[in-house]
C-alpha cells in the first residue's frame, strides 16, 4: 500500500511557532502505517529533530532576513522521511561538524546538529542558487515488527 504524506508551510521566523511545528512532524508520523512503538519512538524524534532545525535556522542562520520566514516540506513515503528546512540567511559549513562531535552538555549551544545526525539517518545542508540553503534530513521507515 502507498501511504504517501505531504506537507509544506512557511512560518515566520520566530521561536513561538517551535511547538506546532514539532507536533506537525508528529502528525506526520501518526499517518504512517508503523508499529506502535516505532511510531511513538518517531513522533519524539521528529518533533525534537524539527525543534533543533528551526531553533538553528532562527537564531543562526535567518538574521539577515527575518520577514521571509522559513520554510518546511516534510514528505513521507513507504521507505523513507525527508524533511527538508529552507532558511534565506548566509548559512554555515555543516563539514565543520564532524559526524564523531560530541558537544558540551553543560553548554546552551551547540548541540543540534549532533541531535540531528543522532536521530537520522543523513544529514546535509547546501546553497541554493545564491537564494538561501536547505538542510535535508533523511529517515529510513522501518515498518517491521
Amino acid at each position: 500500500m502507498n501511504n504517501t504524506v505531504l506537507v509544506d508551510i512557511t512560518i515566520p521566523s520566530h521561536t513561538r511557532y517551535l511547538g506546532l511545528i514539532g507536533k506537525l512532524g508528529e502528525t506526520v508520523v501518526s499517518e504512517l502505517n508503523l508499529c506502535p512503538g516505532k511510531h511513538e519512538c518517531l513522533c519524539q524524534s521528529i518533533n525534537m529533530v524539527l525543534t533543533e532545525a528551526l531553533v538553528n535556522a532562527i537564531t543562526h542562520v535567518t538574521t539577515t532576513d527575518q520577514d521571509k520566514g522559513v520554510q518546511i516540506h516534510i514528505s513521507a513515503s513507504n521507505e523513507e522521511l525527508t524533511i527538508r528546512v529552507y532558511d534565506h540567511g548566509k548559512g554555515f559549513n555543516l563539514n565543520r561538524f564532524t559526524e564523531n562531535d560530541c558537544p558540551d552538555p553543560l553548554q546552551e549551544h551547540g548541540r543540534g546538529i549532533f541531535i540531528m545526525r543522532s536521530l537520522m539517518d543523513s544529514v546535509e545542508y547546501q546553497k541554493i542558487n545564491g537564494n538561501g540553503n536547505v538542510l535535508i534530513l533523511r529517515k529510513k521507515l522501518d515498518r517491521s515488527n
